[in-house]
């Protein structure tokens, strides 16, 4: 597997002409585009706008072959990543970052807070006719600034505009969540039914709490994206509903007589006694001793 540590070995592997900037490209994509063959890896950051026709990309262990409409892509360095025969409905384009044209810039921590680039391929973001001519209009600003004469100005301008596409396509996330109700009900129902599934069958006392990555890895999205989905549908992030259901078999438990706070914190997988307790009195207002004497009384 190829891995591209400059943009200049990525351009001349696919074709294309030597980038502008060592640090930043741009790639214009006209009914085909010059990129393909192997999947390889790098050390930059991919934000691309597609209109796929034909063709294949893979993503990580994911095959995405072609959707309908305007779709933006996001890949952040040494993620897998294969384009094969890429043929588009109309024209689309790719940026490329170094990670280090971000060094020292406010965009090298803000790029890292989006969930997308966690994202698999096929959950692509979607984007209306509006949406599509708000992206391009950026890109045609950065596409200025790229091929005029670059100066002092030119990276802090460039960053800007490749800032507000991403913080455009974070806003057109969210509505991307809230137009997909039936499957985010579904993806709730599913995550607490998984969540049941790991404590009725003893995984509980066998690997401890759920990680965020396994509830992610069984419903076969990122945790990131599973994150996001979630917290759009119900307000909470994975982890706090993985939290919520523990608590709430807690307080059943803590109802018998037999066990004490210790033992139950341990069925519940919590090795940290103290960290359970905090947990309890934040999500149900007052510690297990005071809910177990409570519900005894």
């Amino acid at each position: 597997m190829w891995h591209f540590k400059s943009l200049g070995e990525f351009h001349e592997s696919s074709g294309a002409p030597p980038p502008e900037n060592p640090m930043l490209s741009l790639l214009r994509c006209v009914e085909r585009c010059p990129l393909g063959g192997s999947s390889y890896t790098s050390d930059f950051y991919m934000i691309a706008f597609k209109k796929m026709k034909a063709g294949v990309m893979h993503y990580g262990k994911t095959r995405y072959d072609h959707t309908t409409g305007g779709s933006m892509y996001f890949t952040k360095p040494r993620q897998v990543i294969g384009m094969g025969n890429l043929e588009l409905e109309d024209d689309g384009f790719s940026i490329y970052i170094h990670e280090d044209y971000l060094n020292g810039h406010d965009l090298h921590n803000e790029i890292k807070q989006y969930h997308y680039f966690d994202y698999e391929i096929n959950e692509a973001l979607h984007l209306s006719p509006s949406e599509e001519q708000i992206i391009w209009e950026l890109y045609r600003k950065i596409e200025t600034e790229y091929y005029n004469n670059q100066d002092e100005y030119s990276k802090e301008i460039i960053l800007g505009h490749i800032s507000s596409i991403l913080k455009y396509s974070q806003r057109f996330y969210k509505r991307q969540f809230i137009n997909r109700t039936e499957m985010s009900g579904k993806m709730v129902s599913k995550f607490n039914n998984i969540l049941a599934a790991y404590f009725e069958s003893g995984l509980l006392n066998e690997h401890g709490l759920p990680t965020v990555k396994y509830m992610a890895d069984q419903l076969h999205v990122s945790p990131g994206y599973l994150s996001d989905l979630l917290k759009q549908e119900t307000g909470k992030t994975a982890i706090e509903l993985i939290h919520i259901f523990l608590i709430s078999e807690a307080k059943n438990l803590l109802k018998g007589a037999d066990n004490t706070v210790a033992e139950i914190a341990n069925t519940l997988g919590f090795e940290n006694l103290p960290y359970f307790s905090r947990l309890f009195k934040k999500e149900v207002g007052m510690s297990p001793v005071q809910y177990k004497k409570q519900s005894l009384n």
